[in-house]
């Protein structure tokens, strides 16, 4: 008798790609009227850009709750394709995205070992490769970020444009890595597929 049938999280990694994607946009435009109201406080009011940038802390918060229910879901997958046991529990799975200094290197680890266990090969490199980027790019815009703010957010524009240049490049790798990610999962599954044993896979609402 088969076991149920489990698919790739098509659906989660769409919404998680437009959070992120939303979320990028959003602090572009946070970070460019919080500088605009800094260098011209009369012309943009502290109103305005407090609106936009409670904006894009909604965003963020959605972008991230998003990212990580596709992760965990992607991961349970990934654990049920991989002949060899996934390091680490689902918590730490998630907390590692939260710790501070964890945050900086440990989640790179676990979505390469997701990559992995979704079929080793001649894509391997690639996929090294797409995931360092994309964690280079998003650990270089936070740094960037944080050495770029001057007294009274006055952020000089050549800083702000590597800052923001870093985000969105960050953002469009992590949507790259969703879609390598599921579509890998996808090609392991087929359209549907019967995992023995896959009811330790519960469907998330």
């Amino acid at each position: 008798m088969s076991g149920p049938t489990v698919k790739a999280p098509w659906l989660l990694a769409r919404f998680a790609q437009a959070a992120v994607a939303a979320a990028a946009v959003a602090e572009v435009a946070r970070a460019v009227t919080v500088r605009a109201h800094a260098l011209h406080p009369l012309d943009t009011s502290e109103s305005t850009s407090g609106r936009v940038s409670q904006v894009y802390v909604d965003l963020m918060i959605v972008a991230a709750a998003l990212f990580l229910v596709w992760f965990i879901r992607s991961r349970r997958i990934a654990r049920s394709l991989s002949p060899s046991p996934l390091p680490g529990s689902d918590p730490w799975a998630v907390f590692s995205w939260l710790i501070p200094v964890i945050n900086m290197w440990v989640p790179r680890g676990l979505v390469l070992d997701v990559l992995r266990a979704g079929g080793r090969g001649a894509a391997e490199l690639r996929d090294r490769v797409l995931v360092n980027v994309w964690w280079a790019t998003w650990i270089g815009h936070a740094l960037v970020a944080v050495v770029s703010v001057g007294p009274g957010q006055r952020t000089s524009l050549a800083l702000l444009l590597v800052a923001e240049g870093l985000e969105l490049a960050a953002a469009a790798l992590a949507i790259a890595v969703i879609q390598r990610i599921t579509a890998r999962q996808v090609a392991a599954l087929g359209s549907t597929f019967p995992v023995p044993g896959a009811a330790s896979v519960p469907p998330l609402s």
